[in-house]
């Protein structure tokens, strides 16, 4: 192999560093995996030191088939003192009707219906959780999607992995046991791939915190402008984390992992959502460009054939070959350590649903990059880098698009504030990015 240039050298032991690296990943996905999770905690509540209040920010917007199911698992915790504050924009919304019937079946839960919202940002969620959020009255709040599904002890594992030193507690995403080869295809997406990015970020300290399933101090969250400081972003779960971190918070997952359970389960309507979460990374993480495809298996698995011929002068096709082997084994062993009992479906079945994700990944990636405006249930968003998000078509979005003068002071959060309750049209861009711009300043100055 002498006679290829220097360069070919030097790209060929990057490959392979990088290679020993992602494998390094997997070790720490299914070692902390098998001591992290479903953990029972021995730690119990005692009269000088009892559980601490809960509200519980339920966001709602439409009905599906197990709506009512997972709705109804929050009634019935067990856990001694919290409140559920169930959250529609639309005064249309069926769910309202379906919330009702619960707060009719369980009076003697502490539970309230918000209907209309707020116009606080550009996030539709923070919008719709807004209301909920002034009104919570505990010093923990909880945000749930409402495709989640909780256990009877959920909530308890979650407060007992709040600790003096921790100002938000996350759930690993994962799902409940579904039919369908579209319920497979998700239950491997979270259970591998996500699941070894998840567990290795929290053994590393990186911010890999979605919102679905989180509980934060409500304290912190005030300290930080309130949720309405984080209505400019889409991916409003990241900034949050973020911000808490840079005040000397810590955050950590619980044990439990995040139970989705929608009922609406379909290939196409999954996809579509990676491909928006591939689109928030890239304009939060602009580095994911290089190394997400880097991470993929084929990808990764050629390059490093490749690598190790040049180097080592190995067979290139039985490298690859034992990679995606290797790779396969390793994705089934944290597979079944997430899921913590048998699988809801054969192991033919896995290796169908592996391969499509393996295969499609990329595709999908590049879907991302090719396309960067985000789709959300109606509506459509720009992100700006740095994860700044507007609304298109809105009347606002050609000020937000606008450079701010360079001489012009930056707001304060009270001015910000008001800004955002006067900007013409439905979105408010231009006021989110000051609220933004403000909630920074005030981190900053703090």
């Amino acid at each position: 192999m002498s006679h290829l240039p220097l360069p070919l050298y030097g790209f060929a032991a990057f490959f392979m560093i990088f290679w020993f690296g992602t494998w390094m990943v997997h070790v720490i996905a299914i070692c902390y995996g098998r001591y992290k999770l479903h953990k029972k905690s021995c730690k119990l509540p005692t009269e000088a030191q009892p559980l601490p209040g809960v509200s519980i920010l339920k966001p709602l917007m439409g009905v599906d088939p197990n709506l009512q199911h997972n709705l109804e698992t929050f009634f019935t915790m067990d856990y001694p003192l919290y409140e559920l504050l169930f959250c529609v924009e639309d005064k249309e919304d069926p769910a309202i009707q379906l919330v009702e019937r619960l707060l009719a079946k369980y009076p003697k839960v502490d539970a309230k219906l918000f209907v209309g919202g707020s116009d606080v940002g550009v996030n539709p969620k923070i919008n719709n959780i807004h209301p909920g959020y002034m009104a919570a009255k505990y010093d923990f709040v909880m945000i749930s999607d409402s495709g989640i599904k909780m256990k009877d002890d959920t909530l308890l594992d979650m407060v007992q992995n709040m600790s003096e030193k921790h100002a938000l507690v996350h759930q690993m995403p994962f799902t409940s046991d579904r039919d369908g080869f579209a319920a497979t295809f998700e239950k491997v997406f979270f259970g591998t791939v996500q699941s070894r990015i998840y567990l290795s970020a929290d053994v590393l300290g990186i911010n890999c915190h979605t919102g679905m399933s989180c509980l934060l101090r409500k304290a912190v969250i005030d300290q930080l402008g309130g949720l309405r400081a984080f209505g400019c972003y889409l991916a409003e779960d990241f900034f949050i984390a973020r911000d808490i971190t840079r005040l000397g918070w810590k955050m950590r997952i619980s044990s439990q992992p995040a139970l989705q359970n929608s009922g609406l389960c379909d290939i196409g309507s999954f996809q579509a959502r990676l491909i928006r979460w591939a689109k928030l990374r890239v304009a939060m993480v602009p580095t994911t460009i290089l190394l997400e495809p880097l991470s993929e298996c084929m990808i990764l698995g050629a390059l490093a054939a490749w690598s190790a011929s040049v180097l080592f002068s190995w067979d290139p096709l039985v490298f690859y070959l034992v990679h995606v082997l290797c790779w396969f084994l390793s994705d089934w062993l944290l597979l079944s350590i997430v899921q913590h009992g048998s699988m809801p479906f054969h192991k033919f079945e896995f290796v169908i649903g592996w391969l499509f994700r393996e295969l499609t990944g990329p595709y999908l990636f590049l879907h991302a990059l090719w396309n960067p405006s985000i789709r959300w249930r109606t509506r459509t968003y720009k992100l700006h880098w740095g994860g700044v998000a507007y609304e298109l078509n809105s009347p606002a979005s050609d000020a937000a698009n606008a450079p701010l003068a360079p001489q012009q002071p930056a707001p304060t959060l009270a001015v910000a504030a008001e800004a955002s309750t006067t900007v013409a049209g439905s979105s408010g861009s231009t006021g989110e990015m000051l609220i933004c711009t403000g909630a920074k300043q005030r981190l900053l100055a703090s």
